[in-house]
């Protein structure tokens, strides 16, 4: 049985969710949009754009025209942020694989009906800020680890800033000192005069970029924030929030370069993380399902 919303994480949070780029939020609306077709899904971020399996008991809810066209549809209006690319797989539903995208790349012949990759048509920038303006908060309260990420990348982000408009403003003064030592101009007490020549002194340049934070570090920091939280997670807003992060831990171990120390370690936890990542997401819909079996059994007369 396919997912509905329930009233602990309503609608407008989960696509909320789902506009900020969110993969776990993505999978819960299609899923929830499909499931009058009997259509489930599965998606990760890899190779730079997000590989989405579509699932169906029969070949015959799986016609490629028809799903492409409504997956498409669906992404479009959530326009999720840094989402431009979709790669679509679809084959009949397999229980209990993971690793499925390990799986088709192995054996394409053998799994899939068919894939085919679009191209998301992105709203134009006066769009995007009235949907994120309209959006509303989130009716449930963000995990304290996720509250010090955010305030954590604020903080580099505003420092980052000043940073570079002291660059930008370093680089202008030495741009008008050239064009005055070319010109040969020197200006003095508001006065303009004509010099034969003139030596400009040395100037030391600082870093115009600060150099970026570790991502193996960011990800394992949110990896050890998630197993923390995860701990006492019992809702499935909770343990749809955690797939999430986990997700995020995945993609950060991938953009470690191979130059580096820690590539191979890396790359083992970008698989691990994502592992972590769908079992959470199977959480949530397990406690999910059992909240509107409950729900279905207070509603039946007896």
């Amino acid at each position: 049985m396919l997912l509905t919303m329930s009233q602990s994480t309503p609608v407008n949070d989960i696509r909320g969710q789902a506009r900020q780029g969110s993969v776990a939020a993505i999978i819960q609306v299609l899923n929830d949009t499909l499931v009058e077709e009997g259509i489930r899904t599965r998606a990760v971020i890899a190779n730079g754009m997000l590989q989405l399996l579509c699932e169906a008991p029969t070949v015959d809810q799986l016609p490629q025209t028809e799903v492409v066209e409504r997956v498409r549809t669906i992404l479009e209006d959530l326009s999720p942020r840094k989402i431009r690319r979709v790669h679509l797989y679809s084959r009949i539903v397999r229980e209990q694989q993971l690793l499925w995208l390990e799986e088709i790349t192995r054996n394409v012949d053998d799994q899939l009906l068919w894939s085919e990759v679009i191209s998301l048509k992105q709203p134009n920038p006066f769009t995007r800020f009235w949907q994120d303006l309209r959006e509303p908060k989130s009716h449930y309260p963000i995990p304290k680890g996720e509250r010090i990420q955010r305030i954590n990348f604020q903080r580099q982000h505003f420092w980052r800033g000043l940073l570079g408009g002291a660059s930008l403003c370093l680089f202008l003064l030495l741009v008008g000192w050239a064009v005055k030592n070319r010109l040969g101009i020197t200006l003095s007490l508001g006065q303009a005069s004509t010099e034969a020549e003139v030596t400009p002194e040395p100037v030391d340049i600082p870093p115009a970029v600060p150099p970026q934070q570790d991502p193996f570090v960011q990800a394992v920091r949110l990896a050890e924030l998630a197993v923390n939280d995860g701990q006492n997670a019992t809702t499935a807003a909770a343990w749809l929030d955690l797939a999430a992060r986990w997700q995020r831990a995945s993609d950060l171990m991938a953009e470690v370069e191979t130059e580096d120390a820690r590539y191979r370690t890396a790359q083992d936890r970008v698989v691990a993380y994502r592992q972590n990542s769908e079992q959470a997401l199977l959480r949530s819909q397990q406690i999910r399902e059992a909240e509107q079996a409950d729900a279905a059994a207070e509603e039946t007369p007896e």
